[in-house]
């Protein structure tokens, strides 16, 4: 999400695009993790657990934004469960320790970031360089053990309604990871956002001699119940997919569901001013029909879809400047 997140509070059933900001209720307890905060690799809350069998290094990642903790709550099930991989290595990790110390259910949007979104400082160039912040500083801790990752799910949530669903990326790789998953019904595929790399859009997984693979799933929209169901789902996706997983009691049982759908951004919508609002306040997930259909104004301009059956993804109905708006994106069948 946008860094909207970090200023603005709101609620489940937020008001239209333009009226004053909502409120958020907050419908789930944030996790005691601190049994795995020391971890046992070196890394503060990264917990690597090794199967009997050679196989694949796997990561799951909860906690990149410290007021995104439906992932947590999973990593937090599994890891209490003693579950054990069945091959190879799995390694839960619980990113910004920092910024999550900080959540309060009174302000929850308050504690995303501590100085920076940690979602966006993955540029080898920047983790290099002698910029400081809060994130800086725990990404360069995080990044070897990032590095020896052959897969990778960060878990993600929403602050604005919208449906689930899991960003590949511009990889084949990912495409085909989140493909592997099953879930969440929608698959897409980006290049990121102008701010900033995401830590899925590291040069180890989206690099031209690559073989590791990186997905990012939006399980649903913060604070909800829903969205640690689906946060469940995806990594028991990801676990019997790479072999690491049977019907684990820890882990929900596989359910039918219909095939995944893919889409493409084709494009980025920034606000360009104060003024930016949507024509409604729209979900994540609305397809608009219609190719030049007024979605938006962005100070008197009108911002229309460039094509037939839209996809709106992510639309952010308070945009700070410059942040992104929403992302358009255009179903396409997989190469894959």
């Amino acid at each position: 999400m946008s860094t909207q997140d970090h200023a603005a509070s709101g609620s489940s059933a937020p008001a239209p695009s333009g009226a004053g900001t909502p409120q958020f209720e907050v419908r789930i307890a944030a996790p005691d993790i601190s049994p795995w905060l020391t971890g046992n690799i070196g890394v503060a809350g990264f917990t690597t657990l090794a199967g009997t069998a050679a196989g694949p290094h796997v990561m799951v990642l909860a906690l990149t934004h410290g007021n995104e903790f439906s992932g947590a709550i999973v990593l937090d099930r599994i890891l209490r469960a003693g579950f054990v991989p069945r091959r190879g290595r799995l390694t839960l990790g619980f990113v910004n320790l920092a910024a999550f110390a900080r959540f309060d259910p009174r302000n929850p949007t308050l504690s995303r970031f501590v100085d920076e979104d940690m979602n966006r400082v993955w540029d080898p160039d920047v983790l290099a360089g002698p910029r400081k912040s809060c994130e800086l500083e725990r990404a360069r801790v995080i990044l070897p053990v990032l590095q020896e990752a052959d897969y990778l799910l960060d878990l993600h949530s929403m602050l604005w309604p919208s449906e689930p669903l899991v960003l590949c990326g511009p990889s084949r790789r990912g495409r085909q990871l989140a493909f592997g998953m099953g879930v969440p019904g929608l698959v897409v595929a980006d290049r990121g956002h102008a701010n900033g790399p995401r830590i899925i859009d590291h040069p180890h997984f989206i690099g031209p001699d690559s073989r590791a693979a990186a997905v990012l799933l939006e399980a649903g929209q913060h604070w909800e119940p829903a969205s640690v169901n689906t946060a469940h789902a995806g990594v028991a996706g990801l676990l019997r997919h790479l072999g690491q997983a049977g019907e684990d009691v820890c882990l929900p049982p596989p359910l039918p569901h219909p095939p995944q759908r893919f889409a493409e951004v084709t494009d980025a919508i920034a606000a360009g001013s104060p003024s930016f609002v949507f024509t409604e306040s729209y979900r994540g997930g609305t397809v608009i029909a219609k190719r030049g259909t007024v979605i938006a104004t962005d100070d008197g301009a009108e911002l229309r879809t460039p094509h037939d059956d839209c996809l709106l993804v992510m639309p952010s109905l308070r945009p700070s400047r410059g942040h992104t708006a929403v992302r358009l994106a255009r179903f396409a069948t997989p190469v894959d």
